[in-house]
């Protein structure tokens, strides 16, 4: 009996189809196969969760996506854009427009402000300051610290230094947001209030979300649960 379970989530626009990716780590001498021809479309405005156990490929199949890895075969179309075939430079330009990340490290620069952090992506794209200014006034306010602007992530805690990277990216205004693992070092509460901004953003502002994680907590606030085993997805079901 086959193990995988369609889907009912209708689709309205695509922004991300993986087909067939493989991942084969080390294939000269002892290969790992990380991915085994996954398949998956991710639609505009959805709450997803790829779920597994350690080593089951999620972490890798989020960067695949996300272009921070290359896929030994198969390609990943990002509304239209097979990434696969840009150049180095043409792929950190187009994270850089279209991407949001969100990492379980945070990955705040800590010499900066949370507020200079915030703006740093639109800072690269040429945003003028008052459009920055702007910005983040607004995300800062979305995520609860209006009042930490000046702080840096040494004067923050975990929860705030994982609100200030979600502000962070969704600075640019990107097609979709890669969270990995993004709640594993945060407590129950700090859990808490960081899905339910994300859940607000994404419900109010139609903001896709594409999360990697084994937390439970993020599971029961997915909309569409995809469970990966041993690189291959195993189900595909949709919360409803």
């Amino acid at each position: 009996m086959a193990r995988f379970q369609a889907s009912k989530y209708i689709l309205m626009k695509n922004v991300i189809t993986v087909k067939g990716v493989t991942k084969i780590y080390n294939p000269d001498t002892i290969p790992v196969h990380a991915l085994r021809g996954v398949d998956l479309q991710i639609g505009e405005g959805e709450f997803t969760a790829l779920v597994g156990p350690s080593g089951s490929g999620k972490t890798t199949l989020l960067n695949i996506i996300g272009g921070l890895d290359d896929a030994s075969d198969g390609s990943v179309i990002i509304n239209e854009q097979d990434i696969a075939k840009l150049s180095d430079s043409q792929t950190i330009e187009f994270r850089k427009q279209n991407i949001g990340f969100v990492f379980q490290a945070y990955n705040l620069i800590p010499v900066l402000t949370a507020k200079e952090n915030v703006e740093f992506v639109m800072l690269l794209q040429g945003a003028s300051q008052s459009d920055r200014d702007a910005r983040v006034k607004e995300l800062m306010s979305a995520v609860g610290l209006s009042d930490h602007l000046d702080r840096r992530p040494s004067q923050l805690s975990g929860g705030q230094q994982q609100r200030v990277a979600v502000a962070r990216a969704l600075a640019s205004k990107p097609m979709f947001v890669l969270a990995d693992e993004p709640t594993a070092n945060l407590d129950s509460k700090s859990t808490a209030d960081l899905l339910d901004i994300m859940a607000k953003l994404n419900k109010e502002e139609n903001i896709t979300f594409l999360f990697s994680t084994h937390d439970q907590r993020v599971i029961d606030r997915a909309r569409r649960v995809v469970n990966l085993d041993d690189g291959a997805v195993i189900s595909d079901k949709t919360i409803e």
